[in-house]
């Protein structure tokens, strides 16, 4: 077996230009030499083994009697080091660089083409910029075969017709309030390629809101230039409006929903209709990044700051990388939307690789809601109920104006009951004797118990002062919930979060309490609302809180109808705060890339984090030749429960220039880790979100 010389620019995977050395070899074996294919005897196959010294394509003999089923992108089962293991058959050549036999294809799993051209592109693509194989990321392209699909009669459909009417329809929809938005529209429906920050309005319209609309009107341009579009949404809650939204601009089945919760066959069902060409609209989560969109003329990310568009398996790429690099290398537009704007979105826009669609003030100061800070305003409401809610006179007296007129939005940092607990003579943070971990409380009647070991603190005692009573350091959304319903015993209250999320409430009035991300849509949009504990939020020791903090308030102030009030508990002077008061993420942003800049933090750099054991760290870092403008920090112990192996986190920064020799070298150095069987695993992570 030999390997396809891979070029090192942009690793394509491209046929050979070696010269043919004759008929080509078949290994012997006890069942004979087979007779090889008339023509392109050779497979070259990407084995699915996750070793990095073995992330190359293998040459396979192609036996005739498998000729006509051995197609490129064909899933194959080859012999590997004296295993039978899966694989893909990239391409076919008729002849092979490897000097002696090659070992022939043991079976066509089946003729499905599964792997396209371009996504096999993106794959290596992929895998090079996060220093993994192949192998990983095609896991994360293409999904689990199931036969009884595969084999179910293919639909008879009618070529679908371009869209009629003009360029633009006549119809700019929700982008009619941006200047950019006839142009950017024109450019899709022209067949060229756009690239865009988009900062979405907040409000919501007579439908709703408008961002999922926006969104489809700007794939029902793209399909008017003749091109397919992909929609890649956080959660399963944007993918249902993204899903209505398409549905109400497009003809039927134009599109299809992408999500882990279809089930296993249905999605593939679903999958195989985009690779088969029937399909060209694809909305889903981040696993729709690979989705095979025949002629992609837009990709679109909505909300890249949300945490749920990083991949939490190898080798762990961002939604947002994994389309710009889409985008880039298969020449189609790009749009990444949000109320809130990222650091490494608004890098895109200073160098020119993207331009900005923002609303001009006047429109935005119509829209957006009146945010009022209320800081560490300790004066409370004067009856019992609003001192029961922990709740300042100007958030009282928002949520009662709101109620009048509709539901009202309480958004509350943290889940649960009571997350932290501390001591109540010193405050030293309660932790638990097992294994040092901290320790919350499930309900108002229930023993503190340990959040990593889950043990019961049942005889618990401050380590610090000796002091066995607790108070509480957090309050979280079940609390809150508590405590507002014994403030507004008359208002129904509803919760919103991770033991259950709401898609949507009506505009009845109510007390709807959320934790971030998990917000439900109000009819109408809400009336007022309230944004608690901002310290906790803005206090997190995370290169991103600013930004995610943020982000988490706008996304909330967005649901509320034009004009209402938001009280928001933080100190007005908090440059997050500022943004929010005048809407203006823009320049928010602007100013965490330049502090980031000035310290040298992603994305002005490429960073990499290497955790394992502190020996592994140490054994790697010695053996990878890093850039010469490379700089590592660390390693530093990790906080680990007690009784856990003890792990490291080393982080290597090099500029952004130095990014592709900074991945190479990280993955030559595990490529030598796993030939010399190192038993120890390294986790290497290219610009991962917890960098601190």
């Amino acid at each position: 077996m030999t390997h396809t010389s891979l070029p090192a620019d942009d690793g394509a995977l491209l046929p050979l230009d070696a010269v043919r050395r004759g008929p080509v070899p078949a290994a012997r074996s006890a069942r004979g030499v087979p007779e090889p294919a008339a023509t392109l005897p050779v497979a070259r196959v990407v084995v699915d083994t996750p070793l990095p010294h073995l992330d190359r394509p293998f040459d396979y003999l192609v036996p005739a009697s498998m000729d006509a089923e051995a197609v490129p992108g064909a899933r194959v089962r080859v012999r590997f080091a004296g295993k039978l293991v899966d694989g893909f058959l990239l391409e076919r050549a008729e002849d092979t660089e490897h000097e002696g036999g090659l070992a022939r294809l043991e079976r066509v799993v089946s003729p499905e083409p599964v792997l396209a051209p371009e996504i096999a592109l993106l794959a290596r693509i992929v895998a090079d910029r996060y220093a993994g194989t192949m192998a990983d990321v095609l896991r994360l392209a293409v999904p689990p075969r199931h036969a009884r699909v595969e084999a179910e009669p293919q639909p008879q459909r009618e070529p679908a017709e371009k869209p009629s009417g003009e360029k633009t329809g006549g119809d700019l929809g929700p982008w009619a309030g941006y200047p950019e938005g006839a142009a950017f529209l024109t450019a899709l429906a022209q067949g060229r390629s756009p690239r865009a920050v988009w900062s979405a309005l907040p409000g919501t319209g007579r439908d709703g809101l408008e961002w999922p609309r926006a969104v489809a009107v700007a794939v029902r341009e793209t399909l008017r230039g003749d091109r397919g579009a992909l929609v890649v949404l956080p959660d399963g809650k944007d993918v249902a409006l993204a899903d209505a939204a398409l549905g109400a601009v497009l003809d039927p089945g134009t599109h299809v929903a992408l999500t882990s919760d279809l089930g296993p066959a249905e999605r593939y069902r679903r999958w195989l209709r985009v690779r088969r060409g029937h399909v060209r609209v694809v909305v889903g989560t981040r696993a729709a990044v690979f989705a095979p969109v025949r002629d992609l003329g837009l990709v679109v990310i909505w909300d890249d700051g949300d945490d749920l568009h990083a991949e939490r398996l190898a080798p762990y790429p961002h939604a947002r990388e994994v389309l710009a690099l889409r985008a880039h290398h298969g020449r189609a537009g790009l749009l990444i939307g949000g109320h809130a704007r990222t650091a490494e979105a608004t890098r895109l826009v200073a160098t020119g690789w993207a331009g900005a669609i923002v609303a001009d003030r006047e429109t935005i100061r119509a829209r957006a809601p009146r945010v009022r800070p209320a800081g560490d305003d300790a004066e409370l409401a004067r009856d019992e109920a609003a001192r029961a809610a922990r709740l300042p006179s100007l958030a009282w007296r928002a949520l009662r104006a709101g109620l009048e007129t509709g539901p009202v939005l309480i958004q509350v940092p943290r889940r649960g009951y009571l997350p932290g607990l501390a001591c109540q003579s010193c405050r030293t943070t309660a932790r638990c004797g097992h294994c040092g971990g901290p320790l919350a409380l499930r309900g108002g009647h229930a023993m503190p118990y340990c959040r990593w070991c889950g043990r019961i603190a049942g005889q618990w005692r401050c380590q610090s002062c000796g002091a066995a009573r607790m108070r509480a350091q957090v309050v979280g959304a079940r609390r809150t919930a508590e405590e507002l319903g014994r403030a507004f015993p008359s208002v129904p209250v509803r919760t919103s979060g991770r033991d259950g999320v709401l898609a949507a409430v009506g505009d009845a009035r109510a007390l709807v309490v959320a934790t971030p991300g998990a917000e439900p849509v109000a009819e109408g949009g809400y009336a007022a609302a309230v944004l608690l504990d901002g310290w906790a939020m803005l206090g997190r020791p995370d290169l991103r809180a600013a930004e995610e903090t943020l982000r988490r308030w706008m996304n909330a102030a967005a649901l509320l109808r034009p004009r209402a009030e938001l009280v928001v508990l933080a100190d007005s002077s908090v440059p997050a705060v500022q943004a929010l008061l005048r809407w203006d993420p823009a320049t928010h942003a602007e100013r965490e890339l330049a502090d980031r800049t000035e310290l040298r933090f992603p994305p002005a750099v490429r960073i990499a984090t290497l955790t394992g054991s502190p020996g592994a760290v140490r054994e790697m870092l010695g053996d990878v030749e890093l850039p010469g403008q490379a700089q590592v920090l660390g390693p530093v112990p990790l906080d680990t429960p007690r009784g856990d192996q003890v792990r490291e986190r080393a982080m290597v920064r090099v500029p952004q220039a130095a990014g592709a020799a900074l991945s190479a070298a990280l993955k030559g150095a595990a490529g030598v880790r796993s030939a010399r069987k190192s038993p120890e695993v390294v986790r290497v992570c290219i610009d991962p979100l917890d960098v601190i």
